[in-house]
């Protein structure tokens, strides 16, 4: 299928649309912030699974069930999505979502209410590795030739959801102060529970450590690649297909360097470090 089959354009983002349409996004629009919700704001591939996992048991106290009974996609459902009209009045307060909207096409009662936000990063490069092998994989997206042709679409924005660097630096420059957590994909590699002490901290949680512990557990990446509620193991192979790429691929930190060439890394590294100029952003 072409370009303009997969995807439909949202203020200049390509969107895929098997997941957004017209309706949905105007949903999001609409949609009417309370002041205990939480909202966690990612560029794709760059940990929202895990935050799916990791939110509703910090908001809970470590209560297992929802991971264990409920798909990711609808316990923790993406703002500008079609499922969120669907499952909207099944979430319980404090509500927790995803979304992958830079700041300034968040919806106005979003900006109105005391709503909180955790935005999650990544290193680049291992997003855009995880984003090559998911296009590969998934059925609704415009599958790469090769990853050097998609690492030129990545640096350019032609992919989901636009530049990279755009969508950190929109919610970098939000300005919303206390409102907002900024933590890493990496930081969360190498010390989840203290990651996890952090968000509770946030959000106003006072989890024990064996709560914390629990969800350090369970959040793992072996725990949740052997949960079929986490690892889109129920989405049908005509929409992901696991035998090209599973969905939960490696989890780790620096996988790009066993697909980055030396002539790949200095040209994305010029490109990110150029546009990232003025940032303090290690």
């Amino acid at each position: 299928m072409s370009s303009e089959d997969l995807y439909l354009r949202h203020h200049g983002l390509l969107l895929p649309r098997e997941t957004h349409c017209a309706q949905s996004l105007r949903f999001a629009q609409e949609f009417k912030f309370r002041d205990d919700d939480v909202t966690v704001a990612v560029y794709p591939k760059s940990g929202t699974t895990w935050m799916q996992e990791i939110l509703p048991l910090v908001l809970n106290g470590a209560d297992l069930t929802p991971i264990q009974t409920v798909p990711n996609w609808d316990r923790v459902p993406w703002l500008e999505e079609k499922r969120l009209a669907l499952v909207v009045d099944q979430l319980k307060s404090p509500r927790g979502m995803v979304t992958h909207l830079p700041y300034h096409l968040m919806p106005p009662s979003f900006h109105a209410s005391k709503a909180k936000v955790i935005y999650v990063m990544r290193d680049p490069k291992d997003v855009a590795v995880s984003s090559y092998h998911f296009h590969k994989m998934a059925q609704f997206l415009e599958t790469p030739a090769t990853l050097d042709e998609f690492i030129g679409r990545f640096l350019q924005g032609k992919v989901m959801f636009g530049k990279w660097t755009d969508h950190v630096k929109s919610w970098r420059g939000s300005g919303l102060g206390g409102r907002i957590l900024f933590i890493t994909y990496e930081e969360m590699v190498q010390d989840l529970a203290a990651a996890v002490g952090r968000l509770s901290a946030f959000l106003g949680r006072d989890l024990s450590e064996e709560a914390t512990q629990r969800i350090v557990e369970h959040c793992s990446f072996n725990a949740m690649k052997n949960n079929c509620m986490s690892n889109f193991s129920l989405v049908p192979k005509v929409y992901m297909d696991p035998d090209t790429s599973p969905f939960l691929r490696k989890g780790i930190v620096g996988d790009w360097k066993n697909h980055f060439s030396p002539e790949q890394l200095a040209t994305f590294s010029s490109v990110i470090r150029k546009e990232m100029e003025g940032e303090s952003l290690e």
